[in-house]
């Protein structure tokens, strides 16, 4: 069985786009393979933050990824700073990642453009990844196009490290391979940009009914239907692809015909896409809550899925640290 890992930072609410982005994927990866699942905090700290902001943020994060199907008795599920070693190998890829793969990294590179003074957190980020990825040996990275890039980085470490101090010819650290998510890229409610908190054109995934109504009412449409009588493209219309994501293969084919036709509004199209979303979100809310109420077993859960991965990653750096004499 293979041994796949993930990681999600605890930016802000779990939105739709991550859900069927990625952690849909990962519920029904974790059927199929070895799975490590992390919230990845250290990560979020690149950025001004207030500690109890943080830790909620965090908090929240499981919850959510517990009630959208993530099952912490299948896979397994922790918080990154539970488990020190992922600083650790950080530390020790820094030493065998040369600069100039940092600095032409793209996220990087657009990231430190719009800030006025740029952190070695930000530059040394895809490394701290590449331990995350490394320390587990995962075999498999499931990740959106966005992150290919930082993927082949972490291959790039394990080739060099596994150079230096894989003495014994067989390579130490697998390199692990980009398993691209079957949705690939999700649009915001503008129809502009990838579907992102920092935006603000997301719909959170735990979001009350009437508050998700009320975000997909001016949602952007097909530009060319300037009048309800007016034919549209469904192809090029952002509802259309939300509606391929959680309504019924026949009312897809219901929605495509009337815009096509010009048979209903946009409103009709959204009033049909919220009912097919609420088909999904209403399940998830109502675990997220019953999750909520029981903090202790929520405590439990955390604290055994940290110790299955301490053991792993124990075991890695026992191996890394006697390879480079450290030890």
């Amino acid at each position: 069985m293979s041994r796949i890992f993930s990681g999600i930072q605890p930016s802000g609410e779990l939105h739709v786009g991550n859900y069927l982005g990625a952690v849909r994927n990962w519920v029904a990866l974790q059927q199929e393979q070895d799975c490590i699942f992390c919230v990845v905090n250290l990560h979020a700290i690149t950025v001004p933050y207030a500690p109890d902001d943080l830790r909620r943020r965090t908090r929240e994060m499981v919850v959510s990824l517990i009630a959208a199907g993530v099952d912490p008795e299948v896979c397994t599920l922790f918080v990154q700073s539970a488990v020190p070693e992922h600083t650790e190998l950080n530390w020790i890829f820094n030493t065998v990642t040369p600069l100039g793969e940092l600095e032409r990294q793209t996220q990087f590179k657009e990231k430190a453009s719009r800030q006025e003074s740029v952190m070695a957190g930000l530059l040394n980020y895809p490394v701290l990844q590449a331990a995350d990825i490394l320390l587990y040996r995962a075999d498999g990275v499931p990740v959106g196009e966005d992150q290919v890039q930082h993927l082949e980085l972490s291959r790039e470490i394990a080739r060099r490290w596994n150079a230096r101090f894989a003495s014994d010819g067989e390579p130490f650290f697998p390199e692990p391979r980009a398993l691209l998510t079957p949705t690939r890229r999700i649009m915001g409610l503008d129809g502009q940009a990838k579907m992102s908190k920092s935006m603000g054109n997301t719909i959170g995934l735990l979001e009350p009914a009437d508050s998700v109504w009320q975000k997909l009412r001016p949602a952007m449409t097909d530009p060319a239907r300037v009048r309800k009588t007016d034919p549209g493209t469904p192809e090029i219309c952002n509802i259309y692809q939300l509606h391929r994501a959680f309504s019924t293969p026949d009312e897809v084919e219901t929605v495509a015909v009337n815009c096509r036709t010009a048979g209903w509004g946009c409103i009709d199209c959204k009033k049909v896409l919220h009912e097919s979303m609420e088909r999904t979100l209403l399940p998830i809310r109502r675990r997220a809550e019953e999750i909520a109420a029981t903090p202790a077993r929520l405590d439990e859960m955390l604290a055994a899925g940290a110790e299955r991965a301490r053991t792993v990653a124990g075991a890695t750096m026992v191996e890394v640290r006697d390879r480079m004499g450290i030890a």
